[in-house]
């Protein structure tokens, strides 16, 4: 069946910090700040939570693209920001019922399903196959709807602190899509357990006051070289895995593919995930490949058959999992290869231009866990039609990465009418009247403690109108939020 993307919309919350003003607060170094993670992130409000941003995010879906929600029998949440751990999507689905039943429109059906995925940033990709697949089963005839919401926050004075973010994107999928059609048939899995990836044990929580704020501070277990090591192995696996599947030629395909879009926890990471893909991708070929591989490998002082070796053979990344061995490299000479490939014209052509579109807006976004590959996507379907180009037809490769570990490859190829369902995106408008940070706004806002002098938000949104405290025998709501639209 002919399944795929038919549109999407995003929300991100107003607070915006500008990353060239963090380097002054904290003495990190501009240039390189802007080279290697982007220009700013968004923070989450005191009002936020993940659940009100997915629902923003869905109902400007529902609007934007005049959806009758009666027709939606599938509403997905991926995210790694729960708060709850029964309850997921049927959180917004609430929200979303009560604002259009005060429009005077249908709410979502009431058979719809309201599964919540959870694998770190990868927990949107595995929602939207979930939809498909139920589309292409017991939901045929049926609308879907995926949600992607997380916020991104790391301790201050830490590695993460600069990639930090917050926001939601919401897809709409269904048959006959007018946006993309995606291949599940011919995509690529890979998964491995990394033991402290990026973790999140449930300790965390342990003994969190909520009293002033209303988001639990959700910061990760993680070892920053050891997490990128991660992201490249995984991706070259599920490379891999695509490649067998489709029975196709890995460097004459990558050369073939106008734009990618990977998942995009800052700047340098995606860069250097496509750049190693693509000495993989050599590696495995002829003597023609070689040769090319040749022509980087040998300027740097490495030779080329010591290059090949590592890079057909299989890594045991999991036995770097210690403190004695997270800042080694699995595959030191790929790793050095790349630096001494990034000078050349071939990277240009090769890694920039084809993770090019939609990069730009994405500078300003930092990290949204789930939602960075599908708002990659977002932008970059704007800027094609912003800039004319001819998407029709051609296949767009799309890689999503989930600490701990694992990582999907899904080919999508663009329809007829892509102009159309784009032009309701309007993704530059969901960043539109930012509210720049002061340091003390930004360090009591990411420390939990109250915020007096921080303005609120002008547009249409869901809010936290506050949580529950009660625990008493008769009553009980402890914890609960309790939500309100702001129209």
């Amino acid at each position: 069946m002919n399944i795929g993307i038919s549109g999407l919309a995003a929300y991100v919350p107003p607070y915006r910090v500008q990353l060239e003003q963090w380097c002054d607060w904290t003495g990190q170094q501009w240039p390189k700040m802007r080279e290697v993670v982007g220009a700013s992130y968004r923070m989450r409000g005191q009002q936020h939570s993940v659940y009100t941003m997915a629902a923003t995010a869905v109902l400007r879906l529902i609007r934007n693209y005049d959806i009758d929600a009666s027709e939606v029998r599938f509403l997905g949440l991926g995210t790694e920001s729960s708060l709850d751990n029964s309850a997921g999507a049927v959180i917004i689905k609430g929200m979303i019922d009560s604002a259009l039943r005060a429009e005077g429109r249908a709410p979502l059906s009431r058979a719809c399903e309201v599964p919540e995925f959870k694998h770190a940033c990868l927990g949107g990709v595995y929602a939207m196959k979930a939809a498909i697949r139920a589309l292409a089963c017991d939901g045929r005839g049926s609308k879907a709807i995926v949600v992607c919401a997380d916020i991104a926050e790391y301790q201050r004075g830490s590695s993460g602190e600069p990639t930090q973010g917050a926001g939601a994107v919401a897809m709409l999928v269904e048959e006959d899509p007018k946006l993309a059609a995606v291949d599940l048939a011919a995509s690529g899995s890979a998964s491995d357990y990394r033991i402290m990836d990026f973790r999140k044990p449930m300790m965390r929580f342990c003994g969190q006051d909520r009293s002033e704020t209303h988001q639990v501070q959700d910061y990760p277990v993680f070892n920053g070289k050891y997490s990128t090591t991660c992201y490249i192995d995984e991706t070259l696996h599920a490379l891999a895995d695509m490649y067998e599947r489709r029975g196709i030629d890995a460097a004459e395909h990558i050369r073939s593919l106008p734009h990618i879009f990977m998942h995009r926890p800052y700047r340098r990471m995606p860069e250097n995930g496509l750049a190693v893909a693509w000495m993989w991708a050599l590696a495995q070929g002829g003597a023609e490949e070689h040769a090319e591989l040749a022509r980087y490998a040998e300027p740097a002082g490495m030779p080329v058959e010591a290059v090949i070796e590592e890079l057909t053979s299989q890594h045991d990344v999991s036995a770097l999992a210690d403190a004695d061995h997270l800042n080694e490299d699995a595959m030191p000479l790929t790793m050095g290869l790349i630096r001494a490939f990034r000078a050349s014209d071939a990277f240009q052509s090769i890694v920039l231009d084809k993770l090019s579109l939609g990069s730009e807006r994405m500078r300003d976004l930092g990290n949204l866990y789930t939602a960075a590959l599908p708002a990659w996507m977002a932008a970059g379907f704007e800027e094609a039609l912003e800039r004319d180009l001819e998407l029709e037809g051609q296949e767009i490769l799309t890689l999503g990465y989930g600490s701990g570990d694992a990582a999907e490859v899904i080919p999508m190829t663009v329809v007829a009418g892509w102009r159309e369902a784009t032009a309701r995106i309007q993704f530059s408008a969901a960043l539109d009247d930012p509210i720049d940070l002061t340091q003390a706004q930004y360090e009591a806002l990411h420390d939990g403690r109250a915020v007096a002098d921080l303005p609120q938000p002008k547009g249409s949104e869901f809010f936290v109108a506050r949580v529950g405290r009660a625990e008493a025998q008769k009553f009980q709501d402890i914890g609960i939020e309790y939500y309100h639209y702001q129209a």
